[in-house]
């Protein structure tokens, strides 16, 4: 029991330290590469540090655009301890599948500031839109980051699990809507 405290009080503590400061150079957000499908999906972000404020009903726009492709969904929050575990795997599966499965980032309830900063750090190939009021997490139906949620083609929810996802589950799911 104390052991279960223990661990439940640092997961915890994961997800509500203080901020930390930005990096200090976000004009490399302007060097980060431009997505690709932006011209079949006018609301996906031109690039990874643009973040976009979205609420839930345009985000389901988006997501409608994106129909055709596989969607991963990920929620994250710049001060998430669990988000920062996962986001490295998430970074190496959108590379390995590019131009076969659209990621996208959901960065909830946050400073675009500190989120630029966790996109440049953690190198992600791949958008995210900024929910400042947690609009598009309630509307999703979800309570807090991380929750990965993967569409697909048709655009059906075919996967979700509400905590840092693993490389070895990321795959497993990837390869089910890819190979469809």
């Amino acid at each position: 029991m104390v052991a279960t405290t223990v661990a439940l009080a640092a997961l915890l503590a994961g997800c509500t330290r203080a901020p930390s400061a930005p990096p200090a150079d976000l004009s490399a957000c302007d060097r980060v590469a431009r997505v690709q499908n932006a011209a079949t999906a006018p609301l996906l972000p031109a690039g990874p540090c643009d973040l976009p404020a979205l609420d839930f009903g345009t985000f389901q726009q988006l997501l409608s655009q994106l129909r055709g492709t596989p969607v991963v969904v990920n929620v994250w929050g710049s001060l998430c301890g669990p988000c920062i575990f996962e986001a490295p795997r998430l970074a190496r599966a959108a590379r390995l599948y590019e131009g076969r499965v659209q990621f996208v980032g959901v960065d909830t309830n946050d400073l675009r500031s500190l989120a630029r900063g966790f996109v440049l750090k953690h190198g992600y190939p791949y958008a995210s839109v900024f929910d400042p009021d947690r609009s598009v997490l309630n509307g999703l139906k979800l309570r807090a980051p991380p929750d990965t949620l993967i569409f697909d083609a048709s655009g059906r929810r075919v996967f979700l699990l509400p905590r840092p996802i693993t490389e070895k589950i990321l795959l497993r799911e990837l390869a089910k809507v890819a190979a469809a």
